[in-house]
């Protein structure tokens, strides 16, 4: 199963927050608050936010966090990698050399399409159209065509 990793969810949040006033400088302590997840894991997702960076941190008195660049200029993709890694489906989607069989593989070549297209996906959904700041939903073209043609083709029995 595709599924993202809870503290993948929970740095989406954080994002969110941080999108809704970009110009805000937010402290830890203040998206713990906001958010209801616990302080040393908000500390610790900004802190990977920030290697990534996603955010910016500034020290002091006033200091805190805020987006290191607009809400629609992040993508989804960026989020997943900064904390999971490069989204691969299989060894081989990761790059050549990786699999023991990819000489005599026969599917290898269409995981690495499907892989593709996963990413395609993630980097046309900003972190605007996540945290639910972009009025225009988010649009996958080829998927909604895929869905339409099932949707008028009658199931088979």
């Amino acid at each position: 199963m595709l599924r993202i990793s809870r503290l993948t969810d929970y740095a989406t949040v954080l994002l969110a927050v941080l999108a809704s006033e970009p110009e805000r400088v937010q402290t830890a302590a203040s998206l713990a608050g906001q958010t209801r997840i616990s302080a040393p894991t908000v500390s610790k997702l900004l802190k990977q936010l920030h290697r990534a960076g996603l955010v910016t941190s500034t020290r002091g008195l006033h200091g805190g966090y805020q987006l290191a660049r607009a809400p629609a200029q992040i993508s989804a993709a960026a989020i997943l990698d900064a904390l999971e890694g490069p989204v691969a489906l299989t060894d081989c989607a990761v790059g050549h050399g990786v699999c023991e069989i990819e000489e005599t593989c026969r599917v290898g070549r269409t995981w690495q399409r499907l892989n593709l297209a996963i990413r395609r996906a993630l980097y046309d959904v900003s972190l605007a159209q996540l945290a639910g700041l972009d009025t225009a939903p988010a649009r996958l073209p080829a998927l909604e065509r895929e869905m339409k043609a099932s949707a008028r083709t009658p199931a088979r029995s």
